[in-house]
């Protein structure tokens, strides 16, 4: 992954963040596009794989 995807994910980690409400329930699809997003910039998951997580079932 290049330098400029690494920073446009990060950016849109950051811009997610910035709309979390601190409700849990407001917050859960919030939360699981910035946990995807993580695991695309950590190498965790392939980008455009349609399983986010084998091990977890995500």
């Amino acid at each position: 992954m290049s330098e400029i995807q690494q920073n446009e994910l990060r950016a849109q980690i950051e811009q997610l963040r910035s709309q979390l409400t601190g409700d849990m329930f407001a917050d859960m699809e919030t939360r699981d596009k910035i946990h995807n997003l993580e695991m695309q910039l950590n190498g965790t998951k392939p980008g455009g794989q349609y399983i986010d997580c084998v091990g977890c079932g995500s």
